[in-house]
């Protein structure tokens, strides 16, 4: 079964980049995806201590605001990693003040997710999984 999950996940990448000419948000997101560890290498160093938080898209993002804004309270010394998804979430939140670095999260890729968590190595990770409307 991992197989055929990793195998779609090249054919999505593949396919948002035959896309991505023609969609300006897809284009964000390439484009957005593809600096993500460059981002995060730049803002973070090995001894910094990090919270990760993750929203899809810009509602998880507005849902999980109140959690984020009391863990920031709670830890302090802390920095906060805020990933997205969606351009959309992004591109409105990416200078918040609630979080020290704003990326987009790479495709799921089994080296993409490793080399994510060995620069981010967070201590506590906040995945707001679904937005009400």
């Amino acid at each position: 079964m991992s197989l055929l999950y990793n195998i779609g996940i090249h054919l999505t990448h593949f396919g948002l980049e035959c896309v991505s000419p023609f969609n300006s948000k897809i284009r964000k997101g390439n484009i957005g995806r593809s600096n993500t560890f460059d981002i995060l290498k730049n803002k973070l160093t090995k001894n910094d201590k990090t919270l990760w938080f993750h929203c899809a898209s810009l509602g998880e993002y507005e849902q999980g605001l109140p959690v984020f804004k009391a863990l920031r309270q709670h830890y302090a010394n802390h920095k906060i990693v805020l990933s997205f998804f969606s351009p959309s979430g992004y591109e409105i939140r990416k200078h918040t003040p609630i979080a020290d670095v704003v990326v987009y999260l790479p495709l799921d890729t089994k080296k993409n997710a490793k080399l994510f968590l060995d620069i981010v190595n967070p201590e506590l990770t906040v995945f707001v999984k679904y937005d009400i409307w």
